[in-house]
């Protein structure tokens, strides 16, 4: 793969921990103004620029880029960004209780993303991957990074394994109690040198911003009569991790409701399928394995896949989905359902309780998703059942952005 070394914009390191944010599609508008309120300096006024403007204001609106801008302008004006003095690489740290993974910050060529070298395993939306062309475009820069992730290369783990030992250039804790440290590497030729021994890359969180870069560069071009391939828009923003160090949290289901069938009814209906193990526990211990929650008790589903499918459909997600959802619960289309609820593994199964016990309905907590699940369905070209994965811990957004 070629990456390559960029001379971008970041924090000064009095402000680092103001700055930095989220990523701007794990918070909506109400959230990214609370975190952001009594922090004039943090990127959500950039990535979120709808907190500061009235409340009625079309988040895909003229006036939500042109803030954007404005925000982004100021934060260099005023000195909260400043830009490095040259080319460089960063190897990039996040700490979570004892989950530790450590990546490294480069910009990846656009044309390896659509040539398929770096491999996808999502669908986008058109509003939300037309919200960040956008949001890009303006800006002229990548504010937050697409999470990428390769197959272990003993020589880049070698040349993180030396760097982490010298002095850091941030080394901060975020509120949500995550550990993000980074190193600076000026030039970084070795670095880049290294990267060439690995085949290809993954997609693991942010084809969104992907996909939107892809299309800005192609949007420069049309624009640019003297387009050489040389230019700094053909380059995005990356974070690329070895997958032995990333952690992947199920993303579990709700359904609200029994599709019209009594509770006694439904688990006879279940029971036929899968067959049921009383008292399971709430989060499965492995693969093959669900956990239901239903009237105030924690129910185990047997759900093996056919080893000879392909790699989708023997996705938990997918077997759930296929034989139960589906059939017995009336979700016929998970992208579209309005009864269908995902939520995310960090929660903790206590949420599914937490939602079932208020409202009735069902609940099913997961097994995660491998990282070597995730990197065959991308090479075999497919794409996975919507809500699958959830990546923790979240990189931040504005610790490093790439300008063009």
């Amino acid at each position: 793969m070629r990456i390559r070394a960029f001379q971008g914009l970041v924090p000064v390191a009095r402000h680092v921990a103001e700055v930095t944010c989220v990523p701007y599609d794990v918070v909506d508008a109400t959230e990214a103004a609370a975190l952001a309120a009594g922090r004039p300096r943090s990127l959500l006024h950039v990535d979120r620029a709808e907190i500061d403007l009235p409340p009625a204001t079309d988040p895909y609106s003229d006036a939500v880029y042109a803030k954007a801008r404005e925000n982004f302008l100021r934060l260099q004006r005023d000195g909260a960004l400043v830009r490095e003095a040259g080319p460089c690489l960063y190897v990039y740290q996040q700490q979570m209780g004892a989950h530790r993974q450590r990546g490294l910050v480069a910009v990846c060529h656009v044309e390896d993303y659509d040539a398929g070298l770096i491999k996808k395993h999502e669908k986008t939306h058109p509003d939300k991957e037309e919200d960040r062309t956008r949001l890009i475009d303006t800006l002229g820069a990548n504010t937050g990074p697409v999470f990428l992730t390769y197959r272990d290369e003993p020589a880049v783990t070698a040349l993180v394994a030396a760097k982490v030992r010298e002095q850091p250039l941030y080394d901060f804790t975020a509120p949500d109690g995550i550990q993000h440290t980074a190193w600076r590497i000026a030039g970084g030729a070795e670095w880049m040198q290294a990267f060439t021994r690995v085949p290809r890359l993954y997609i693991a969180d942010g084809h969104h911003r992907a996909a939107s870069a892809a299309r800005v560069a192609r949007l420069r071009r049309e624009r640019n009569p003297c387009h050489t391939g040389a230019e700094d828009y053909n380059w995005f923003l990356c974070v690329i991790f070895p997958a032995s160090e990333l952690k992947i949290l199920p993303y579990n289901r709700v359904v609200p409701d029994l599709n019209g069938h009594p509770p006694a009814v439904f688990l006879e209906k279940v029971r036929t399928v899968f067959g049921l193990e009383e008292n399971a526990p709430p989060s499965p211990a492995a693969p093959g394995r669900v956990s239901m929650y239903l009237s105030g008790r924690w129910q185990g589903l047997r759900c093996p896949a056919d080893p000879a499918a392909d790699p989708v459909a023997r996705l938990d997600v997918s077997v759930l989905q296929n034989r139960l959802l589906g059939p017995i619960l009336g979700v016929e289309d998970p992208r579209t359902s309005k009864r269908l609820e995902f939520v995310g593994g960090i929660r903790g199964p206590d949420e599914l309780v937490k939602r079932v016990n208020a409202r009735g309905g069902v609940a099913f907590s997961l097994f995660p998703v491998t990282v070597a699940q995730l990197m065959d369905i991308a090479d075999a070209g497919q794409i996975m059942p919507p809500k699958s994965t959830w990546f923790e811990p979240k990189l931040r957004s504005g610790l490093f952005i790439h300008t063009f």
